[in-house]
């Protein structure tokens, strides 16, 4: 009897130890699974994280490498001087600063996005073994941009002296083909200027293409006009408005640009013309939990689908808010706050069809030999809105150029479209920020879509319009 109990007892004690290894076993084959999923899979990423400081050891035995623009002009190499000093030299100046950044006290820009990429080598192996046994750096690879220096140079140009941004992109592939922000800064003596850069109250670091926050005034009309035909899908065009140069509900009164009388208005023609007061009576019939659930869908209030330094647009309207809120938001005025690169993406998606496709600035990394090592791809990141929305959206914003507030681009080699917006600073500020938001197509060329900001200046359509046809006449005219 003993014995069978013993017996009992061991056989228990097995089982025990059987489940106890089994469980380690899998610990074990789970912990060499992701290990492999991690080297194979994962490691490369958060490598190349631009927050991961390690990567700079590579430098002891890498030289950084050039970052050049799509047509083969250098905006960023290092110079190696007789002694074995480096030194990082940007050739184009100031024209690049805040795409391409820096890479001293810190680093900003494609500097540091791409920081893994440039202290990278794939030179050729035989190279490579010559170099270590010579004890001599290997050449980092070289990233190939999606930057085209003729375009960035004339959108640099045509802002003037003036604060603000240009972005200029590809519909169909997302790839941003210019990026320009002032004030600017100088990146070869950013160490030297790093105080007065830092100040307090400086924004000249600030990228405003990307992360700047302004009023979108007249421009966020492309969205009131979404959400009015979404609400309305079969009644749109039998919309009608008679302006008188303003319109006043529960205290609030908002007037049309000068208060010009627009008359009977259809709701296209209240677009081309950007009438203030149709739009605000426009805005009073929306739904604002569709609305919001609109610009939600419109990419506010969320991270913007870019490998860069970039912030979130804000959309705020509810149902407790007040009916000279909702008049305020329709015209893009209110608590709505968005970035010139977000109003890119959204002409581009009108332009594409509805589709978006997901932006980007590097095309392709390659050796010191120009041997591609990686490349981008176009993808497409979402469907916006429905090819019938784009459609109608398309027609307006060319009404915009034909027969409204864009005429300054009519009558070109291209068919330009937009849309032009005068967004008023602050409630107590009678300073403006002058906005252009459109695409433009030619046979033969890519099309392009572009969104710039003047900062206080005055009219989209004597401010910005111009900054856009600039763009455009260079791009289709070469």
């Amino acid at each position: 009897m003993r014995r069978k109990k013993k017996k009992i007892k061991i056989k228990k004690s097995n089982k025990e130890f059987l489940v106890i290894m089994y469980l380690f076993l899998a610990v074990f084959l789970s912990m060499m699974i992701y290990f492999v999923y991690f080297q194979v899979c994962k490691s490369e990423s958060f490598i190349n994280s631009p927050y991961n400081s390690l990567q700079d050891l590579f430098s002891d035995h890498v030289i950084r490498g050039d970052i050049v623009s799509a047509d083969g002009k250098v905006l960023a190499t290092t110079k190696v001087s007789a002694d074995g000093t480096q030194t990082r030299s940007y050739p184009q100046g100031r024209m690049f600063a805040h795409a391409v950044g820096y890479a001293v006290n810190g680093k900003a820009g494609l500097e540091n996005q791409e920081n893994f990429s440039l202290l990278r080598s794939h030179e050729f192996f035989l190279k490579r073994i010559a170099d270590d046994i010579s004890d001599k750096k290997a050449q980092g690879d070289t990233v190939v941009t999606t930057l085209d220096a003729q375009i960035q140079q004339v959108a640099y140009k045509s802002l003037g002296n003036y604060q603000g941004a240009v972005i200029v992109m590809e519909p169909d592939t997302g790839k941003i083909i210019a990026m320009v922000s002032k004030p600017d800064y100088d990146p070869n003596t950013v160490k030297k200027d790093w105080s007065s850069l830092t100040a307090e109250g400086s924004t000249v670091l600030y990228n405003r293409a990307t992360q700047g926050k302004y009023a979108p005034g007249s421009v966020f009309k492309i969205l009131t006009t979404l959400e009015y035909y979404r609400e309305n899908p079969s009644a749109y065009d039998q919309y009608a408005f008679d302006c008188s140069g303003s319109i006043s509900v529960d205290g609030q009164t908002i007037h049309c640009a000068g208060n010009k009388h627009h008359g009977q208005e259809t709701l296209k023609s209240s677009f081309s013309n950007s009438c203030n007061s149709s739009f605000a009576n426009i805005s009073l019939s929306l739904n604002r939990e569709k609305f919001k659930q609109t610009c939600d869908s419109m990419l506010f209030n969320q991270n913007l689908p870019i490998a860069f330094e970039s912030g979130k647009s804000s959309f705020s309207l509810n149902k407790n808010d007040s009916n000279a809120m909702a008049m305020e938001t329709g015209i893009g005025q209110g608590k709505t706050l968005v970035s010139p690169l977000h109003m890119a993406l959204i002409a581009s998606a009108v332009d594409h069809d509805g589709i978006l496709m997901r932006p980007y600035l590097v095309d392709h990394i390659q050796n010191d030999s120009g041997v591609e090592v990686s490349s981008n791809k176009p993808k497409t990141y979402a469907t916006l809105m429905t090819e019938a929305e784009a459609g109608l959206l398309q027609q307006y914003m060319r009404a915009v150029v034909t027969d409204g507030t864009g005429r300054k681009l009519s009558g070109q080699s291209y068919e330009a479209s937009g849309k032009t917006g005068t967004a008023q600073v602050s409630d107590t500020s009678d300073q403006t920020n002058a906005w252009f938001v459109g695409y433009a197509k030619k046979d033969g060329y890519k099309d392009i879509a572009i969104a710039v900001v003047v900062e206080n200046s005055g009219a989209g359509s004597t401010y910005a319009v111009p900054v856009a046809k600039n763009v455009f006449d260079v791009y289709f005219n070469r």
